[in-house]
This record gives structure tokens, C-alpha cells and sequence, in this order.
């Protein structure tokens, strides 16, 4: 295939997926990657498999697409390519359920996609996932100013469907009832009516047709849902809308939901409490307090007051535990930033990267042997740790290596913590650390080993790889004034400690 035909597979896969067609792009994309392909269509063609996999909902499949992606994204340098690739990072680690990584990718990927000078229309579809991923975590505000950047890049490069492809009323839509599920109604309907507002002007203009088919779904459910409020549109029909929305998961969510909305603004409120009895929707399409939100408006449509009340606090509680994890995040990214200058204040005399490990910015195998070799030199004692974490290859395993390196990124920082004055701690490599304790007894040596268990048992890995516990195991060399010969020596005889504190404890007999 010449490099010429596999770009033109690659834009129309892209068009495939824009019109929901994900089997048919899926297939188009795999021709592609069973090809000869140059590093720049390989990383657009592993980054448009990612984006089917999303809408087609295989989240098995997240870890593995995106580590390929971003491995190739590395040998190319494109910072458009790494943005949107970064901002689909963000979608997979949100929907894993660790918003510290969402938020890191979110960051990487704004930045990546700002440094950006030559824009084409790459750069414009990498603001536009970056909007989606704004405006699933709930940073409205920032998805819009993305979606716009993006239809900005999309006019500049002349493409002649910016004002269709770079829509996306979904990102208002979602703005409008996240402002309904905190309470502010009166903002949700004027958002609604501006997007009802929007498909009258593309109707007018005959655009309606050209919208990507997710976007004429938001614009039915925006339809029923200003019904549930006790707005009516006359002379727009929503429910064709709705049915052309395509068959991704979104897509199905807002029909099963408008039919809910439909029902409620018809005054059928008891089939409305039924439909949401049996509705299987996905939080990420419209936030999980829409389905408490509904119910509460179809109790209320019933007179059922009592249980509208209750629906609608349930709506409230959903809606702010997003705005409630936001800040502890903050929390913990300031503490990790305070850790991460303290480090550096502690590592500034390892200059040069050929003593420092790049993935943690703490000393290297080769610095660390050097450091006992010159401590054994001059006669001085210390106590020598091997620290291996406990259900790394799980990580990996699960959460992919992206996943895995942020693990021991947290790691590094909670060691650097609890380590006294004086302390060295070293990446070993892999997932072992070394920490080397001068002129320590046995005692200290066991309050520090309980410290770092503590601190790592504190830590909330949840939040970063959820699902998959992290802890640590110690093997001490040293506690009992052992002399060893030579460096290997000292490290052999902590490893092996660290071994035999890893092998579980035979039963006693019964």
C-alpha cells in the first residue's frame, strides 16, 4: 500500500468513526497497522483504534491500545499526536476510575496541544477529544474553550466542515444538566434552549444532516429534556433526532433516557419511574445523578413528594462527589509537589543524568553503589534495605505501563518522606528501591521499615490504579553488624532477606 492510499484509509477511517461506522473503521484502521507503515501513520492509526475501542466501549482493551499508542508517539515527537493521544488517556484512566491520572493526561495533553505551531487537522481533532475528556471529568468551562480552539484550528486549515465536525452540542448538554443535578434549573434551560436555538439555525441552513451523529442525539435529548422542566418546543421533533444518534453507548444511553424525558414531559410519570427502573446507562454519557435527577422529577410528576425529595438529594450527593474528589486531588497534588521540591532539595549535589534515575529523579544503581562503596571505604557502618513493591506486575499488568510508572513516580516521593535526614534511598531498577540507613541500630531500623509500611498502606493507590492493591516488602542487610567484603556482597545479602520476607509463612499444625 503506498504511503499516499494509507493516509487517504486513515482520514477515512477517521470519517467512519465520526459517522459511527466503528466495525467498518476498525477494519480499515487493522489494514492499515498489517501494513508497512511509516512512524507518523502508525501512531494516527493506533490512536483512531483507540478512539473505536472508546465509543465501542471494550475497555479490556484500553490499557494495552493506548501503552502501543503512546510507545509509538514517542518515536515520532509530534506534540499533536501526543496531545490527543494524552487526551484520550485521560477518558481511559476516568473511566478506570483514578482522576489523578485524568488529570495528569489532561494536563499533558493541553500543554502538548498548545506548543503545537504548524496546526493541521490533526491538532484540531486533538482539541476536540480534549474537549470530551474536559467535559467528561466536569470541567465544563475548559471543554468549551478546547472545542472552540478546535473549530478555530479546523477554519484555519480550511476545512470545509469546521462548523459541523467541531460541533459538539453533547459538551453543553452535559454543562446544562449538571447545572439541573446542583440545583440551577434556571441555567440548565437556557443552555437547553440555546442548543434547540443552535438546531433550528443548521436546520435552516440544511446542516443537520452533516452534524456527527452523536451530536443530533444531544440535540433531541435537549429537546425532552427542557419538556421534563416544563418547557415545550413546538415543531421540532426530537425523537428522529434521538433514533439517528448512531450505536455507540452514549448514543443508546440518551435514547433510553429520552424516552424517560419524554415520558415525564407527556405526564406518564408512573412508565417513566418503570423505564428508569430497568435503564442501563453509563455515568459517563450524562453524569450519574441523571437517573436520580429524572426519577425525582417523575415522582414529582406523580405528587409523590416525599420520594421526590429523596431522588433529588440523591442527584445533589452524585453530582458534588465529583467536586469533592477535585479537591482532594488538589490536596494531594500540592503535598506531592511539596514532596517533589523537598526531594530535589535533598538530590541537588547527583548532577548529571548518568547518576540520577530519569523516571523518579532519585539516584541511580550507579550512583547508589558508589555511595556504599565509598561509605565501606572509609570505615563507616550503616544498615542496607531492599524494598520491592508488592502487586506491581499487577499494575502493569491491569493498568498498563503508563499506570506502572506513576506507581513508582508516588512510590519514590513516600519514601523520600519517611526517611530521615541523612538516609539514602535509590532506584535500584525495576520495582526495587534500596535505602541505605548510616550508623542505625536494629530498633531504628524496624520504626523505619513500620514507617514506610504505614506510609504506603496510607497511601490511596485507589485513586491511581483501582482495584489493584500496592504494598511493600523490606529485606535488611546490616541490623547485626555483619561485615561484608564488598558492595555486591552487602546487596546480595539484603536481597535475599527481602526474599525470605516476601515467601509466605508455613501453617502451624493443627
Amino acid at each position: 500500500m503506498a504511503v499516499a492510499d494509507r493516509t487517504s484509509e486513515l482520514t477515512r477511517a477517521r470519517r467512519l468513526i465520526f459517522q459511527d461506522h466503528l466495525g467498518e473503521a476498525m477494519a480499515v484502521v487493522d489494514r492499515v497497522l498489517a501494513d508497512d507503515q511509516s512512524p507518523h501513520d502508525r501512531v494516527e492509526a493506533l490512536t483512531l483504534r483507540l478512539i473505536a475501542l472508546i465509543n465501542m466501549g471494550r475497555s479490556a482493551d484500553y490499557p494495552a491500545a493506548l501503552d502501543a499508542g503512546l510507545a509509538a508517539a514517542s518515536q515520532v515527537q509530534d506534540p499533536a499526536q501526543y496531545g490527543e493521544l494524552q487526551a484520550l488517556a485521560a477518558i481511559v484512566a476516568l473511566r478506570a476510575g483514578s482522576l489523578d491520572r485524568c488529570a495528569r493526561a489532561l494536563v499533558h495533553g493541553s500543554r502538548a496541544l498548545g506548543a503545537v505551531e504548524l496546526t493541521d487537522e490533526t491538532t484540531a481533532w486533538g482539541w476536540h477529544n480534549l474537549a470530551m475528556a474536559y467535559s467528561y471529568t466536569g470541567f465544563h468551562g475548559h471543554a468549551l474553550a478546547a472545542m472552540e480552539r478546535a473549530r478555530e484550528v479546523a477554519v484555519e486549515v480550511g476545512s470545509p466542515t469546521a462548523n459541523t465536525d467541531f460541533a459538539a452540542p453533547q459538551i453543553r448538554l452535559r454543562l446544562a444538566v449538571d447545572l439541573d443535578h446542583r440545583g440551577d434549573s434556571e441555567g440548565c434551560q437556557r443552555i437547553l434552549r440555546d442548543i434547540v436555538h443552535d438546531l433550528e439555525r443548521k436546520q435552516k441552513d440544511n446542516e443537520v444532516d452533516r452534524l456527527r451523529p452523536i451530536a443530533r442525539g444531544a440535540m433531541g435529548y435537549a429537546i425532552v429534556r427542557m419538556g421534563t422542566l416544563g418547557t415545550v418546543r413546538s415543531g421540532i421533533e426530537a425523537w428522529p433526532l434521538l433514533e439517528s444518534g448512531g450505536m455507540s453507548t452514549r448514543a443508546r444511553d440518551l435514547r433510553t433516557l429520552g424516552a424517560v424525558c419524554q415520558a415525564i414531559a407527556e405526564r406518564r410519570p408512573i412508565e417513566a419511574v418503570a423505564r428508569l427502573e430497568t435503564a442501563d446507562v453509563s455515568e459517563d454519557s450524562l453524569g450519574g445523578a441523571e437517573l436520580h435527577r429524572l426519577r425525582a422529577l417523575a415522582h414529582l410528576g406523580a405528587a409523590d413528594y416525599r420520594l421526590a425529595y429523596h431522588a433529588d438529594r440523591s442527584s445533589f450527593r452524585v453530582a458534588v462527589a465529583q467536586l469533592d474528589r477535585l479537591r482532594d486531588l488538589f490536596v494531594e497534588g500540592v503535598a506531592a509537589l511539596l514532596d517533589h521540591e523537598d526531594m530535589v532539595r535533598r538530590i541537588d549535589f547527583h548532577r548529571g543524568e548518568a547518576q540520577t534515575d530519569p523516571l523518579t529523579g532519585l539516584p541511580n544503581r550507579r550512583y547508589l553503589e558508589e555511595h556504599v562503596a565509598k561509605l565501606f571505604e572509609t570505615g563507616g557502618r550503616a544498615v542496607l534495605g531492599v524494598l520491592d513493591l508488592d502487586g506491581f506486575k499487577e499494575v502493569n499488568t491491569v493498568h498498563g505501563h503508563l499506570s506502572g510508572d506513576l506507581v513508582l513516580q508516588r512510590f519514590a516521593g513516600v519514601l523520600n518522606r519517611v526517611m530521615r535526614k541523612g538516609d539514602f534511598v535509590a532506584r535500584y531498577g525495576g520495582d526495587e528501591f534500596v535505602v541505605v540507613l548510616p550508623t542505625t541500630s536494629a530498633g531504628e531500623a524496624r520504626e523505619i521499615a513500620r514507617r514506610i509500611g504505614a506510609a504506603v498502606a496510607a497511601e490511596d493507590w485507589q485513586s491511581l490504579v483501582p482495584g489493584t492493591p500496592v504494598g511493600v516488602t523490606i529485606g535488611w542487610a546490616g541490623l547485626s553488624g555483619e561485615h561484608f567484603d564488598s558492595v555486591a556482597e552487602a546487596f546480595e545479602a539484603a536481597d535475599h532477606a527481602m526474599l525470605r520476607a516476601k515467601a509466605p509463612r508455613p501453617r502451624a499444625a493443627s
